[in-house]
Parts: structure tokens; C-alpha cells; sequence
């Protein structure tokens, strides 16, 4: 099933995005409200935190008194800590409970407060954060909840802040306007993402990229490869993998398709099969259908094989080549990154090669094969400037 992590800052309009999902389908997963159930009076998480921060945090009906407990931890950071160790497990076990429980069709959103904070980001398919302006968030809470701006402006700064949380979305939900506004975007989202991704991982079916449009360069290519790469390495856990951005989104200022190409090392291709290509499947990665290789270089040789996933989200093509680690193809891959990084003069050529290529030959496997030429001869160049400068994958 797609799984989607919600989350924003206290008066961002998360909890109207969550309503919104439901209505629209999607089974909702709250961790303030399983948050509240794991403290409720009888269980062990109020014992352990009665035991941790004393009889004081219980109101006289013997629950918790969440304005004194508040009053320990917000702006006391080990505090805090010790209070999200007590419950942050406890809320993770019963998510995972209510998710499994879902039916195998179903677009799960996680409505997670912390969900940057605590690290879990890589943990969904996909993330998306509501975001508001500050002052909109102030005036919300103290009209909506009767919290004073030192209150207000206290609690937002015991969460992470905005560059954070956009580092970490997927997708980001604007929320200065209407309520109609912020349905029509969720709405949108639904059915132009959400669905057709849940579609998508539920049939193992690749996103394609039919025809070549050079992109203009995009400052956030690495941070998306980032979120990727970090999902990859969460699918693959506890096995410690070696994944590198690699292609054209990789290096900083170049025009290219907008299609982040990652590469994933594996000790050898047969161990690339089964276990590896399922958990990457389920994670939002299936495998291209057919075989695949790369084009030796110089060329003349035997063609070096290697393993395509792509991406089952159609807002992100993705092209995950699986290569053997030190193989010629795993190798080539981040010599021409990193050659091309480090020569402009190259890097010009390249540019000019593609953009000509892409008027000429406009469909992806044209536009593919018309490039192996100029290849050859960055191959020749590449490694004369690797030994020229030491250089080593």
C-alpha cells in the first residue's frame, strides 16, 4: 500500500489536510490521537512517565496533565527527550499496527507532528508538509486555541523549522489563503499523484519518460536525490549500501531531463535479484522490464550488464541503475560525474551535444543512442584527467 507521511508545523492546517484525505479515501493514521492513547490512564506509558517526571504531571481524575507536563519539557530539551522516548516508540508500534491493518489497496497518510524531527521521513513513500507563514500560524492558534503569542511562539520553536521540513517534502501544501484553496490543492495531489502512485506500486509499474525536454537547472535536484537515496538505504537496512547521484541532475548548473539518475552498488549482480529487487519494489522502486546494459567503453567489448529500477511516483522519474561495485560500468558512471563537474570546457560540449541531439531526436531511446558517440570520446578525456589528478571513484 502507498504510504504518505503528513506533517507541519502547530498551526500549519495539517489536521484540515488530514480531514481532507479522509474524506477523499485515504485511511488516516493520527499520531496526536494514538499519542493520547498510549498515556491514557491504566497504561504503561503514563506509569512510565508518572515514574520519570513525578506525580505532579497527573490531574486529579489520575491523567495526564498535559499544560504541566508541557510546562517540564517545552524549552527543556533533555526533558523533551526523555518524554519522546517514553512515547515515540509506543506511537510507532501502534502506527504500524493501524497501517497493517489497512486494506492492501488503501493510500495510508500518517499524520506525524515530529515526522522530520524524529528522523522517519525515509520511512514513506512519500512526505508532505503543510506549510505556513509564522504570523498566519500565531494568529490561528491564539484564535483557534486561546494560546498567547509566548505560548504560540514557544511551542514553534521547541519543533524544527521550515528549511527543515522543505528539505524533507516530497510535496509542500502552501496554507496562506482559503480553506477552499487548501482543498483544491489536496485534491489535486490526490488524484494526480496519490492515486496513480498507489496504482503504480501496486502493479510494479515504471513511471517512462517518452520524450526528451531539456530542463533548466534545478537547485533542489540534489536535495531530491538525497530523499531518495535515503529511502533506498532504509528499503535495503541493515545491509550498508553505497548509493551516488549520478547523470546530468548530478552536476550543479547543467540543463538536463528531469529525471534524477541514482546508482546503487551491489557485490554482484545475481545478489541484485530477488530479496534486493523486491524490497526496492516495495519501497517505491520497481525494475524496468527486459534487460539492460551499458555500452563498453572504448567500444568493441562485451556489453556491461547491470540492473534498471525507476520510480512508481509520477511526480519524481527516477533511473536506478544497479551496477556490480568496481565493475567498468559502476566506475564510468561516477568518472564522467565527476570529470564533467570539474571541466567547464567539457561540460559546455556536453550541453551543446545533448541540446542538439534533443531538437534532432526527440523520443528517449533515440535520444539515448545518438549520445554514444560523443561517450566514447568524453570516456577518452575522463580518464586522461583521472590520471592527471589521481583520481578514485
Amino acid at each position: 500500500m502507498l504510504r504518505v507521511g503528513l506533517t507541519g508545523g502547530i498551526g500549519s492546517g495539517k489536521s484540515a489536510v488530514a480531514a481532507r484525505f479522509a474524506r477523499l479515501g485515504a485511511v488516516i493514521v493520527d499520531s496526536d490521537r494514538i499519542a493520547r492513547e498510549v498515556v491514557a490512564p491504566g497504561s504503561e506509558g503514563l506509569a512510565e512517565i508518572v515514574t520519570t517526571f513525578g506525580v505532579g504531571v497527573l490531574a486529579p481524575d489520575g491523567s495526564l496533565d498535559r499544560p504541566a507536563l508541557g510546562a517540564l519539557v517545552f524549552g527543556d530539551e533533555a526533558a523533551r527527550r526523555r518524554l519522546e522516548a517514553i512515547t515515540h516508540p509506543r506511537v510507532r508500534a501502534r502506527s504500524a499496527e493501524l497501517a497493517a491493518a489497512a486494506p492492501p489497496d488503501a493510500v495510508v497518510v500518517n499524520d506525524v507532528p515530529l515526522l522530520v524531527e524524529v528522523g522517519l521521513a525515509p520511512t514513506y513513500h512519500l512526505v508532505v508538509v503543510v506549510q505556513t507563514a509564522p504570523e498566519i500560524r500565531l494568529a490561528r492558534l491564539a484564535r483557534d486555541r486561546g494560546m498567547s503569542r509566548a505560548e504560540t511562539e514557544r511551542r514553534i520553536a521547541a519543533q524544527t523549522d521550515d528549511v527543515r521540513r522543505g528539505a524533507a517534502a516530497d510535496v509542500v501544501l502552501t496554507n496562506d489563503t482559503t480553506l477552499d484553496d487548501l482543498h483544491a490543492a489536496v485534491d489535486a495531489l490526490w488524484h494526480e499523484r496519490l492515486l496513480p502512485y498507489a496504482a503504480n506500486l501496486r502493479e510494479q509499474r515504471v513511471v517512462r519518460t517518452r520524450q526528451v525536454r531539456l530542463a533548466e537547472p534545478d537547485p533542489t535536484w540534489p536535495q531530491q536525490y538525497e530523499r531518495l537515496a535515503a529511502r533506498i538505504r532504509h528499503a535495503l537496512a541493515p545491509v550498508d549500501v553505497r548509493v551516488d547521484h549520478i547523470g546530468s541532475t548530478s552536476i550543479p548548473g547543467l540543463p538536463a531531463k528531469d529525471v534524477i539518475d541514482v546508482q546503487l552498488a551491489v557485490p554482484s549482480l545475481d545478489e541484485a535479484d530477488g530479496v534486493l529487487a523486491e524490497r526496492l519494489a516495495a519501497a517505491g522502486f520497481p525494475r524496468f522490464p527486459g534487460q539492460w546494459w551499458d555500452s563498453p567503453r572504448p567500444p568493441g567489448g562485451e556489453s556491461w550488464p547491470k540492473r534498471l529500477h525507476g520510480s512508481a511516483d509520477p511526480g519524481r522519474p527516477v533511473h536506478l541503475h544497479v551496477r556490480e561495485t568496481d565493475s567498468p560500468g559502476w566506475r564510468y558512471a561516477l568518472l564522467m560525474r565527476d570529470h564533467l563537474r570539474a571541466d567547464p570546457e567539457q561540460r559546455a560540449a556536453y550541453l551543446a551535444m545533448k541540446r542538439a541531439v534533443a531538437a534532432a531526436t526527440p523520443d528517449s531511446v533515440g535520444y539515448a543512442l545518438a549520445k554514444e558517440p560523443w561517450f566514447d570520446e568524453e570516456q577518452v578525456h575522463a580518464e586522461e584527467w583521472a590520471a592527471r589528478t589521481g583520481w578514485r571513484p
